[in-house]
This record gives C-alpha cells, structure tokens and sequence, in this order.
C-alpha cells in the first residue's frame, strides 16, 4: 500500500513537471513564431519601407506591413528595413483623456494669453511714463477731470435745491387754497433730478477712489520694471545674467494703453 502511494505521488509531479514544460514550450514556439514572422517581414525582398510592432489583447507582439482594421488605434512603432524603430504611435485616446488633454491644452493657451497680456502692459507702462513724476501728472490730471464734473454736479443740485425751497414757499403761503398743478410737476422733477445728481457726485467718487487705486499699482509696477531694466543694464555691462519681472501689471487709467 505505501509503494502505491509513493508511485502516485511521484506520478502527480511528473505529470506536473510536464505540464510546466508544455506550457514554457508553447510560450517558447509563440514568441519564436513572432520573432520569426519579424525577420520574415523585415528581411523579405518584398517587404514594403515600414514595418510595424504592435501587441494585440493578448499580449501577443505582431509584425506586419500595415496595421490591420481592428489594430489601428492600437499603439505601434514603426520600424525601417533594419529594423530599426523610426515613430511611435500612441495608443488612441480614451473619450475622458481626450478630455482632460484639452482641459489641459486650454488652460496652457489661457495661461499664454496672460503671460502676453502682462508683457503687453508692461511694455505699454514703461513707453507711457519716463520718470515717477509723469505718473503722478496723469494722475492729477484724471482726477481732475473726475472733480470738475463732481462740482458741476454739485453746482447743479444747490440751484435746483435754491428752485425747491422757493416752490414749497410759494405752496407754504396758498395756505389751505388748491396749489397750481405747474408747481407740483415742478417739485417732483426736482425731487427726481436731485437724486439723479447725487448718484452721479457718489459713482465719480467711486470712479476717483479706482483712478488712485490704478495709478498707485501702476507706479509701483513702473518702479520694479525700472529695477528690473536697470540691474539688466548693469549685469549687461558686467557680463552676468539678466533679471525677469514676474508680477502682474495693472493697465493705467489715463487711457494711454
């Protein structure tokens, strides 16, 4: 009874032993039948200037002139009459890397748009002004403009408050008699305009409040890109390496740009 056991163990690893070499054969014949199909290809007299490589589902790698049908999206290199690799074919895109690759592309263009808008500025800024004190002259002169039509605006209301003050004396003195209907469309269009001209006096103060605000940005934009020109001017004439400008400009509000 033990030497029936021990001839059935033995049988059970020897058939196992073959199995394995069944197994390591075939992938042996498939990858010399690959290998074998390539130097077919590639050394046939008939063999056109491109070869391709691609691996099909499988994992098998074929070779052949031209890629077939349902292989063509496939990845694949194509190989000379040396066989030498000359191109690489990506694999096609999946719907959602296709996606993400334009995500990716828009966002670099958008990114580029920018950058030459910044560039764009700064040009602008530096052919606009020479020294600070033009700067600060433009910006005298845009707040100037803003304050002259604040103070026509004002100008304006203390007339129509002077014309309201003497048509609610007039109503004051009819007493309990019926006031004149010209007089009560009168009040009411001033009413309306007053508040018409103090929207206005408060926009041009909001408007005077964004004018500084510009006009600061840009002269301290100004005084970095005149750093950055002068250091460039020096490391020039020293022979070093020259300085960039990295932060953004804010285009000027004396609409020069």
């Amino acid at each position: 009874m033990e030497r029936w056991d021990a001839r059935r163990t033995e049988g059970r690893k020897a058939g196992s032993h073959v199995r394995s070499r069944t197994a390591a054969s075939a992938r042996a014949l498939a990858a010399a039948a690959a290998l074998g199909a390539a130097l077919f290809v590639l050394t046939s007299p008939h063999a056109r200037a491109t070869t391709y490589k691609w691996v099909d589902d499988q994992g098998v790698v074929h070779y052949t002139d031209k890629m077939p049908p349902e292989a063509v999206n496939k990845g694949s290199v194509e190989l000379n009459k040396q066989g030498i690799p000359i191109k690489k074919n990506d694999p096609a895109l999946t719907p959602e890397q296709r996606k993400a690759r334009e995500a990716d592309e828009e966002r670099q263009r958008q990114g580029a748009q920018q950058r030459a808008e910044v560039e764009r500025r700064d040009r602008a800024l530096m052919q606009s002004y020479t020294t600070e004190a033009e700067i600060d002259l433009a910006r005298k002169r845009a707040l100037g403009t803003i304050d002259a039509q604040v103070q026509s605006a004002q100008a304006y209301s203390t007339q129509l408050t002077k014309r309201k003050v003497q048509l609610d004396t007039q109503r004051a003195a009819a007493g309990d008699k019926a006031v004149s209907p010209v007089i009560e469309r009168e009040l009411t269009n001033i009413d309306d305009e007053l508040a018409k001209q103090a929207d206005l006096i408060a926009g041009k103060r909001r408007e005077a409040d964004t004018v500084n605000s510009r006009y600061d940005a840009d002269k301290q934009r100004w005084q970095t890109l005149k750093a950055i020109s002068e250091a460039n001017a020096a490391a020039a004439a020293a022979g070093g390496t020259t300085a960039t400008g990295g932060a953004p400009s804010t285009p000027p509000a004396n609409g020069k740009k």
